[in-house]
């Protein structure tokens, strides 16, 4: 059986991340994921921003593997948000926010990230600070 690929995007932070899901994925793998809940997936989350708050900038393959985890749980959600008070803090003082972003905006935040011009105030401004609100 070919394994079928799923292309879309996921706002981490203010990064539009590319991800490729397997709609079949490997029976191991999928337990392992299968056994993990959305609330474990975000402490996960929590401890990785507590260690590195800028991870989404400095560690591509790592921001992908925890977008596409949150994405196996919550196919609905195409968007996170860490927010480390610094690098080393508590994983409890990692704040998170999940969302489900209309695709044109995703789509229009990539093109802004492609040409130069994303920057966490535009993302602020387009998703986060809306969501708040």
């Amino acid at each position: 059986m070919i394994p079928q690929v799923v292309r879309m995007h996921f706002l981490l932070n203010d990064v539009v991340l590319s991800l490729e899901l397997q709609l079949t994925t490997p029976p191991m793998e999928a337990r392992r994921v299968s056994s993990l809940s959305l609330e474990q997936l975000e402490q996960l989350g929590r401890e990785i921003y507590a260690r590195e708050p800028r991870l989404h900038h400095r560690e591509a393959e790592r921001a992908r593997s925890l977008a596409s985890l949150i994405v196996s749980k919550a196919p609905e959600v195409n968007g996170a948000l860490f927010i480390a008070p610094s690098r080393g803090c508590a994983a409890e003082d990692v704040a998170v926010r999940f969302i489900t972003i209309n695709t044109d905006l995703l789509a229009q935040l990539h093109q802004q990230q492609q040409s130069g011009r994303m920057t966490a105030a535009l993302a602020d401004e387009y998703v986060w600070g809306k969501a708040a609100a």
